[in-house]
């Protein structure tokens, strides 16, 4: 940052904020909810139920084309997400982890997308309604499949341990199963959106000031920079996209088998 303000008027150059990238006015006036975020995550599911609705409303024995894509990842999904924590119960849940999957994958791919340009989970509230959503599903399988008591019972003392490992295991395991867990869970998305999409954001400025708003001798090498890393950075974030929808929906899948197979 101290060389770009060398190189550059430090009166006109500037990095990119996060109330610049992030605290965007509504689309229509006078309804402040409908924002930029809200619009995109709306048109993500609006793909997501396409897509699904032309692979699978009328399936082929020989899949084909869409169908054949959507098989691929309804397989991803149930072997690499949902049959390792969930078992014999994967099937049910299917159409949950499948759907969100694909959801947050959309969601995160807008940020790469020409003219959206934003990653809806870098808003906390997305990932937040998901992370909740499944922190109920939790708790209602939980309670339903071994008892308000069993459930906390199996979580915060685990059989087989010395008694005066539960004085410290038992709030450990309480906080970190009723808390920390659901928090992580929305955050960790987040998180990982946000800082992309500021790194993105502030390389591409970098390279568009240096090489076309103040182009000089001196500064073009920095603006080459700026371009190099900004197509460097939308490859791994390409990645890290892909990723996160993968632990969000395996955390998912992994939360609600503990509630229906808690460890013994």
């Amino acid at each position: 940052m101290i060389a770009l303000t060398l190189l550059a008027d430090p009166d006109q150059f500037k990095a990119p904020t996060p109330d610049e990238l992030f605290q965007l006015p509504p689309i229509i006036a006078g309804v402040d909810w409908f924002t930029k975020p809200v619009l995109l995550a709306i048109l993500s599911s609006i793909i997501v139920l396409g897509f699904l609705w032309a692979a699978f409303s009328n399936p082929k024995i020989v899949p084909r084309g869409v169908q054949n894509v959507a098989e691929f990842g309804y397989m991803f999904v149930r072997d690499q997400v949902a049959r390792p924590f969930l078992g014999k119960d994967a099937d049910r849940f299917m159409g949950l982890l499948l759907s969100m999957f694909f959801v947050i994958w959309v969601w995160n791919m807008m940020g790469v997308v020409p003219v959206a340009q934003f990653p809806v989970a870098s808003h906390i509230a997305f990932p937040i309604v998901l992370a909740v959503s499944v922190y109920v599903l939790k708790l209602y399988l939980g309670f339903k499949t071994q008892g308000v008591g069993g459930y906390f019972k199996n979580m915060m003392f685990p059989p087989g341990l010395p008694k005066f490992i539960y004085v410290l295991l038992a709030p450990i395991e309480f906080l970190s199963n009723m808390i920390i867990a659901p928090f992580t869970h929305a955050v960790r998305l987040f998180a990982n959106m946000f800082a992309g999409h500021m790194l993105i954001a502030f390389f591409s400025m970098v390279g568009f000031w240096f090489l076309f708003e103040q182009l000089s001798p001196l500064g073009a090498p920095i603006g080459v920079l700026g371009v190099l890393m900004t197509i460097i950075m939308t490859g791994f974030e390409l990645f890290i996209m892909f990723l996160q929808a993968f632990l969000f929906a395996m955390l998912a899948a992994m939360y609600i088998g503990n509630s229906l197979h808690p460890e013994h």
